[in-house]
């Protein structure tokens, strides 16, 4: 009976060749898309969850209460807390602390040099870390004592990718790395650690520096006004998250607010009140991250969620065309049908023939989705920024297909099986029914689900591309354009101020041809850039008023013109007056916290003995993602950095670049020059909206495809079906218009309605997702108006194929065997 079914089923797809081609190919794209999607959320998911404590594992976040109400949520904590939890609450069986390179001193990157060798490289990854780190984590260690390596200051442990690297076949412990051409304070290799995998939050650092011995400022370690530090605690067996976190505060009351209070901060107790902590789980970090700072990279569980409901419903289109066409097609099968329960088949016979059928296409197709999914995996790689793999060797791979493959030939196959098994053979042998034809409401509820689908993914990809549009284009209060990058600058001149090779370097490159402006700065207003906040005070008020909190910058005298900020107020720094030293530079959100209209000669302080006059007031720009609004800026005057950008007035950018080659290889000839651009680093701030536009754009094509394949069968199905009405209508007189307009309409008034349900959806799904955004594009009418004008006229062209062939074809034809 199963060798007959299946024999059965292989004659229907070679009668059926064109219909079974379109069953086939939605089924596969719509199965390909969904494995990749599957693969994407299974790699998302996986972070941080194989460490052998992980469940007890959890990051410290910081939770201040703001004026406005909301709350603000922060990953670097204090230096002092990580020890004082451990000491004071005994349900903590161990902290430790990381503070990645960029969060203190920019960008990540030093230039290293092995002992014995005369050349720098470049290399990204650096953290400073406890040696708890390594215990907590349990890190595998491939040379070294993981006990011991990261106890003495000044020791450093290395993945082993770098340790093979810089150290071929050898065992590297022992031996010395120098960062950024400092001879004088060398690095001891501790340890080398296994490659961090690539599903943990940690895996950017292939650089581990001790924190033994180690203070940003005299006094750091022990001071609590400064947050620099990612702070992680491993809880005792059984302790509760959530209850430890709220016993937590009493840190703060009983280390924090003395400190406060003898220092003289103003409304010391209300800011400490307004202090709370979270504890996050580790495996939470990746994903559940979204609006905690840790100069960290993070996925977003939206939009693994979003990303997995889209792949469900362009399987569900592809299913839908499965129903469609089976239902649409139940006429050529009533006479089988009929005969079949003639001769005594029972229903249940019926139904597995027709699921026969149904797991024969999902084995097929799922077969031809798979080498899709294989083509199509490094570009979606690339669309994703993630290094998927295929998992043949797993053995849940082949399991999930083969249930895959049943699952979806059952669930599309179900209904057309339960449909054409229910006919009556008296009244299919007699021609009473007239099965398949013009109308069926089910078949048009689903061609308005797959339109509607189809329209939302248009009008987000719409939308996505004019934020995308708007942010790169957008006034910035900068000039991004043209300006050069030219990384680790700091080790031409390690000297103490005044610098004077570096500033040598800088008027160097003013000499060449096509270079506007330099400065020297490692504050930059994009991702990577530097980062200071501190506390501002008018001067005199720092034990009456509570601080303003502003960014703490500094740059040289061409700093701002070279950047193309405006100053509208005052004036910028100036090489000839020594006075200028002790100057600053504030934005207008500065002055306006400050409540000065006119701020220039007045005094701010930063707290203590330091104070600084106000020279001029920058407009105010943009120096985070356009999600945040422009936060408060103060600009100190400074002389020495890593970077140097160069302000371009040429389109010979290519012997620019060779130019400054040159100078930089007789300043460095240890080391390669290394350059980004301005607006290209600004453009990698937003590289998560292009992945969203590309996968949106990607997917609503897909949906067109797979909703167009079927909207064609079903119209030439259609065609087919009413042949000989046309065939009368034309000898009546219709034109070729009318009768395509005929075969058209009932298409046309389901995607009409697809669009009427779809709009609202769309902007509603849009409306929230751009209030991420500060900065952002009006929802207009227009684009959901382009989005469904795009959809009917693709929709007019896939039909109108089939429907002028019939308007055209000769009625003799259609008409001969009346």
């Amino acid at each position: 009976m199963f060798r007959n079914y299946w024999k059965i089923a292989i004659r229907q797809l070679g009668k059926q060749k064109f219909y079974s081609f379109i069953k086939i190919g939605g089924f596969a794209l719509g199965i390909a898309t969904c494995l990749l999607i599957t693969l994407y959320i299974r790699h998302e998911l996986s972070f941080d969850r194989d460490y052998a404590k992980g469940d007890r594992l959890y990051r410290v976040i910081e939770v201040y209460l703001e004026d406005n109400g909301t709350s603000g949520l922060g990953a670097s904590m204090q230096a002092p807390l990580a020890k004082v939890m451990l000491k004071d609450f005994p349900q903590v069986e161990q902290t430790g602390r990381f503070m990645p390179w960029d969060l203190f001193y920019g960008a990540g990157s030093n230039e290293v040099r092995p002992e014995g060798k005369t050349e720098d490289t470049y290399e990204e990854g650096f953290t400073y870390a406890d040696q708890s780190i390594l215990d907590m984590f349990v890190t595998p260690m491939i040379y070294g004592d993981r006990a011991h390596a990261l106890t003495q200051p000044a020791s450093i442990v290395l993945s082993k990718r770098k340790a093979d690297k810089y150290f071929p076949g050898q065992n590297p412990v022992g031996k010395v790395l120098y960062l950024n051409g400092d001879m004088a304070h060398p690095y001891k290799i501790g340890g080398v650690m296994a490659d961090p995998p690539v599903n943990s939050h940690l895996n950017k650092f292939d650089f581990f520096i001790s924190l033994a011995g180690h203070e940003l400022w005299n006094g750091e370690q022990n001071y609590w006004r400064a947050n620099n530090y990612l702070t992680y605690a491993l809880l005792r067996p059984g302790v509760d998250p959530k209850e430890l976190q709220v016993k937590l505060v009493a840190l703060y009351q009983r280390y924090m607010l003395p400190q406060m209070i003898s220092q003289g901060v103003p409304d010391a107790e209300s800011i400490v009140k307004r202090c709370s902590f979270e504890l996050q789980p580790v495996k939470d970090v990746h994903l559940r991250s979204n609006g905690i700072g840790d100069g960290l990279q993070h996925g977003d569980i939206r939009m693994v969620w979003l990303f997995g409901t889209v792949g469900v419903f362009i399987l569900l289109l592809a299913c839908i065309n499965f129903v469609n066409l089976s239902t649409a097609r139940s006429a050529n099968r009533a006479k089988e049908v009929g005969l079949r329960k003639v001769v005594g088949s029972p229903r249940s016979g019926l139904i597995g023939q027709f699921l026969t059928e149904s797991l024969l296409l999902s084995m097929i197709s799922i077969i031809l989705a798979i080498g899709l999914a294989w083509l199509f995996l490094p570009l979606f790689d690339r669309m994703t920024d993630t290094k998927l793999q295929m998992p043949w060797s797993e053995w849940w791979w082949l399991a999930s297909i083969i249930l895959t493959a049943v699952a979806v030939g059952l669930l599309a196959g179900w209904y057309p099986a339960v449909y054409l098994s229910r006919f009556r053979p008296v009244e299919v042998l007699k021609g009473a029914v007239n099965l398949g034809g013009r109308r069926s409401g089910l078949r048009s509820v689903l061609v308005v689900f797959q339109f509607t689908t189809s329209v939302i993914l248009i009008v987000c990809t719409l939308v996505v591309y004019r934020q995308m549009h708007f942010i790169l284009n957008s006034d910035l209060g900068y000039d991004k354009d043209q300006v050069m990058l030219i990384q680790g600058t700091g080790t031409i001149d390690t000297s103490n101020y005044p610098h004077q090779r570096l500033r040598t370097f800088k008027n160097e490159l003013l000499g060449l041809s096509g270079v506007k402006k330099v400065t020297i700065s490692d504050f930059l207003p994009v991702s990577g850039g530097k980062r200071n906040q501190n506390g501002f005070w008018k001067d005199g008020r720092s034990k009456i008023d509570p601080a303003i909190w502003a960014q703490s910058w500094y740059g040289d005298p061409d700093y701002c013109s070279t950047l193309g900020m405006k100053i509208v107020k005052g004036r910028t720094f100036s090489r000839d007056m020594a006075s200028d030293t002790s100057a600053v530079i504030i934005n207008e959100k500065m002055a306006s916290k400050l409540g000065w209209a006119d701020p220039l000669g007045k005094l701010i302080d930063r707290g203590g003995a330091y104070k600084m006059h106000v020279i001029g007031v920058v407009a105010d720009f943009n120096f985070e993602s356009v999600r945040d609004s422009i936060g408060a800026l103060v600009i100190h005057r400074g002389d020495w950095a890593t970077i140097v950008a160069v302000k371009a007035n040429t389109r010979d950018m290519a012997g620019l670049i060779k130019g400054v080659a040159g100078i930089w290889k007789r300043y460095e000839p240890q080391q390669d020059l290394r350059y980004t651009f301005l607006d290209e680093t600004y453009a990698r701030m937003y590289a998560d909206v292009q992945r969203t536009q590309s996968m949106f754009t990607s997917l609503s094509v897909l949906a067109i495809v797979i909703a167009c394949l079927g909207l064609f069968a079903l119209s030439a199905y259609v065609a087919e079906r009413r042949r000989k009405e046309v065939g009368i209508r034309k000898v009546l007189g219709a034109s070729v218009a009318q009768v395509t307009g005929l075969l058209t309409r009932e298409f046309v008034v389901l995607v009409l309605i697809s669009i009427l349900i779809a709009t609202p959806a769309a902007y509603w799904g849009m409306h929230v997702w751009l209030q991420d955004y500060t900065y952002r594009i009006a929802l207009g009418w227009w684009v959901f108006a382009a989005a469904g004008i795009m959809v009917i006229g693709i929709a007019l062209l896939t039909m109108g194929v089939q429907a002028v062939r019939a308007a055209m074809a000769n009625p003799a034809g259609s008409l001969r065997a009346e």
